[in-house]
Parts: C-alpha cells; structure tokens; sequence
C-alpha cells in the first residue's frame, strides 16, 4: 500500500502529516514554509509512494467555510495541475488547533514547547490525518 499525505495549511508555514504504508497511522512529518509546499511535495511524493492527500477545511461555526479558504483553494488548484493524477480531499478541521494545544498540555510539553507554532501545525496535519482515517474505517 502507499501512504497518505495530510496538509494543515497556514499563509506562513504548513503541518504535514503522512501514515504509514499500511494506513492504519498519522505521524507528523514536519512544518515547511508555505511558499516552499508546492516543491515539498513533489519531492517526497518522488521519493514515497502517496495515494492521495487530505487537506485541512477551515469552517466557521455554522458550517460556512472560514475566510481562509481564499489561500487554500488557489493552493489546491495549483496542486491539483502539478499532480493531476493524484486525489485531494478536504477533511473539516474545527478545532484541530485546539486539540492541539490540548494533546501538547496531556504529554507534558513545557510551556516553551508548547508555544512552537510549527509543532501546532504539525500536530494539527496529525489531527487532520487520524480524523479523515477514522471517517474512512467506519464505512
């Protein structure tokens, strides 16, 4: 089996999270400069089977997407023409922030630790990942 990518794309930086070849886990994989995504990926996906790639949908409370959609549609539409053959889903990711704050606070991260917004990003594309696994096991 190949793996499967996951993005918690930001303006500045990106979290990424990919799972094992079996699909069974979501592993941070590491924070890269949003400018540099594009080039990221097609570097690994060269190097790593990927099957598809799950990237985070802000949405707002009532289930509208977030402003932020206006970076992350032009991201994807330019992933989709430099990957055409490789499937980009979208993964609801309200609170992912917050349970990311919350899963740093349960292991014990000291609070300097805890205030490295790239392991946010990262542990958030983690969050993303397991949640859209989970969706997918259920069916």
């Amino acid at each position: 089996m190949s793996r499967i990518l996951a993005i918690d794309y930001g303006r500045k930086r990106t979290g990424i999270a990919v799972t094992d070849t079996m699909q069974l886990i979501a592993n941070g994989l590491t924070t890269v400069a949003t400018h540099e995504l594009l080039k990221f990926i097609q570097d690994y996906i060269s190097k790593e089977q990927v099957e598809r790639i799950v990237i985070g949908k802000p949405k707002q409370m009532n289930n509208e997407d977030s402003e932020n959609m206006r970076f992350i549609e032009p991201f994807v539409r330019s992933l989709k023409k430099q990957l055409p053959d490789m499937p980009v889903e979208y993964v609801d990711e309200r609170f992912t922030s917050v349970l990311a704050h919350r899963t740093m606070l349960e292991a014990g991260l000291k609070k300097k630790d805890r205030q490295n917004k790239a392991l946010v990003d990262e542990i958030s594309a983690v969050i993303i990942l397991q949640s859209y696994l989970e969706s997918k096991r259920m069916f």
